[in-house]
């Protein structure tokens, strides 16, 4: 069995390859996504999509155009949903749930629970129209190997963190650093310690001038935490995570 890999792809996608070799891909913004690497926007082996929220750096249209080779299935926000459904997305494709709830997916042998994130969210219908006011969601996907991967979205840091990091114990976070629109160093530093993850991923900072965060500000937060280990990827980047 192949051990549970995480790619980032770009600004807050990433690529989740199971042991048992399916692709899961977060928080779609695909091909427009000028910081994934040309040689990386290639999607059509994807056979879960999960979608946080309703940004357009997080999410776009063209995942209704990869689910019509039949074996792509969602999993979205809630009102995200609502807007696939209304843009003639298959229902079939879809896996409905809401936040507190856990699925699985007997055909990619995996689960995925849907938490709390704390972040105002909308769908862009023009540059000046926005519908679906929503919140954000976290997920966490619980791989066959023990591995179990948070990704947080956009997101500020909140308490029930600490009821997210007892429930679901994950081995790995997936955390948004770059201040302004979500959380920075200071609020992930608590986050952290929170959740008492060990293994960390910083995301969502150094693409737009805007967000300031940097992974070195949050190693500087945490040099108290035991054990802590930082994985900064670049673009492309791939870690293994090892098994409890």
């Amino acid at each position: 069995m192949s051990a549970t890999k995480i790619q980032l792809l770009g600004h807050a996608t990433f690529k989740v390859t199971t042991p048992e070799n399916k692709i899961i891909i977060v928080d779609p913004w695909l091909s427009a996504n000028e910081f994934i690497p040309a040689h990386l926007k290639k999607f059509d082996d994807t056979d879960l999509f999960l979608i946080t929220h309703g940004h357009d750096d997080h999410f776009d249209l063209e995942v209704l155009d990869i689910i019509k080779n039949g074996k792509t299935k969602i999993i979205a926000n809630p009102m995200v949903r609502w807007y696939l459904i209304e843009n003639n997305c298959p229902l079939s494709c879809i896996e409905p749930m809401n936040q507190g709830g856990t699925i699985f997916l007997k055909d990619l042998n995996v689960r995925v629970t849907m938490v709390n994130g704390f972040h105002i969210s909308h769908i862009n219908i023009t540059e000046s129209q926005a519908r679906f006011p929503h919140m954000s969601v976290g997920f966490i996907l619980h791989l066959s190997d023990g591995v179990r991967i948070y990704f947080a979205g956009d997101t500020c840091v909140f308490s029930d963190m600490k009821l997210i990091g007892e429930l679901y114990k994950p081995t790995i976070a997936a955390l948004p650093i770059g201040d302004r629109y979500t959380m920075g160093p200071l609020e992930a530093s608590h986050a952290i310690r929170l959740l008492n993850v060990k293994q960390v991923i910083p995301f969502h900072y150094g693409t737009y001038s805007q967000l300031t965060g940097t992974p070195e500000e949050l190693i500087n937060l945490t040099t108290d935490i035991n054990g802590l280990q930082m994985h900064i990827l670049k673009a492309g980047d791939v870690i293994e995570v090892p098994t409890d």
